[in-house]
């Protein structure tokens, strides 16, 4: 497992000490399955300054189409042939189809009829049966043989700075032919890993982590938690890998449960320096695929400057598809693996 970085310089002369040139340390990292890289940079406390979030959020639920009151009217219903209901249904959680979808089978599920949770009072339990309610539509166009049906996406922007137009917790959750890039980049590395190397490159990862430390953050049931040592993300990634697992409906329910809980360590970890928003994808393999590895990816987002709600979807991020991370993931490790490390509870 090759964990390639470039070492770099900056040399500036700060106006503040005009005399004494100050140099600052930049990495290029390179991601050691697709070669993607990433820059760690701009290094900083590792603390982000909170806003009001209560102010941010009181009003948002007099129009939100996902609350209790609206939801069975306002959002859309599945032809017959997906479900007889139009919609699916667990308890007060309601899977329906997006009205923007990102593919032919393209839905919506909310997680439940509160509003507005903060990130570190989302329980694993809701998590999970939000999860549990996506698989319900993933058995479904599976056992209809829907030409779609073939890779099996979650995917969860929680809170504006992600991307979210709305307060109320909820998941895109579709199914597609067509696997988004970041997606096919990794499969298509994966099995040139396996032809090189005879072995499965997520379970060497895990391994090699392990045994090395430093990014190894914990395991609940068999999902491993890593610190990304690429980051996407400016305050770096949490990665859980999902020993045995190929694609998303070999998760069994004791899985979803673990997987949940540890998006919630990693948001309780987040929430402490300052955080308060996040995205998640699950990175599935289609079933046959024997160098696929389930995993998810857990990035907290940030705005750069909260007055002007500057987002972290930079050019260079954007366009160049270049991770910036603000500080190195091994830190971030330090600051995160304390939550992992706790007895595995809810």
């Amino acid at each position: 497992m090759n964990f390639k970085t470039v070492k770099k310089q900056a040399i500036i002369v700060d106006p503040r000490h005009p005399t004494q040139p100050k140099s600052i340390p930049v990495e290029v990292r390179e991601d050691p399955l697709t070669g993607r890289t990433s820059r760690i940079c701009h290094f900083g406390l590792l603390k982000w300054a909170r806003p009001d979030l209560e102010k941010l959020v009181a009003g948002t639920e007099t129009a939100c189409p996902f609350c209790p009151d609206k939801v069975l009217t306002a959002t859309p219903l599945f032809p017959e042939e997906i479900t007889p209901d139009g919609r699916f249904v667990r308890d007060d959680m309601v899977l329906f189809p997006n009205l923007a979808p990102y593919d032919g089978l393209g839905a919506v599920a909310t997680l439940g009829s509160r509003h507005y949770i903060p990130m570190a009072e989302i329980e694993a339990q809701r998590i999970g049966r939000g999860f549990s309610l996506a698989f319900d539509f993933f058995r479904r166009v599976r056992d209809l043989n829907h030409p779609e049906s073939v890779y099996h996406l979650i995917s969860w922007n929680y809170m504006p700075p992600s991307g979210s137009s709305l307060i109320h917790p909820h998941l895109q959750v579709f199914a597609t032919s067509t696997a988004p890039n970041e997606l096919r980049q990794e499969l298509m590395a994966a099995q040139a890993y396996l032809e090189r190397h005879g072995s499965n490159y997520w379970d060497d990862l895990v391994a090699a982590e392990q045994a090395q430390g430093e990014r190894y953050l914990g395991k609940t049931g068999r999902i491993s938690w890593l610190a990304g040592f690429a980051p996407f993300g400016v305050a770096g990634d949490v990665i859980g890998v999902a020993e045995g697992c190929r694609a998303t409906l070999d998760l069994s329910e004791p899985d979803l449960a673990d997987l949940a809980l540890g998006l919630t360590r990693a948001m309780a970890a987040y929430d402490q320096m300052g955080l308060y928003s996040f995205n998640v994808c699950v990175f599935p393999g289609a079933e046959p695929d024997r160098f696929a590895r389930l995993h998810v990816v857990f990035s907290p987002r940030i705005y750069y400057n909260p007055t002007l709600h500057t987002p972290d979807t930079t050019a260079l991020r954007t366009l160049y598809g270049e991770g910036i991370c603000a500080a190195f993931p091994e830190e971030i490790a330090g600051m995160l693996r304390p939550h992992f490390t706790v007895p595995d509870g809810p």
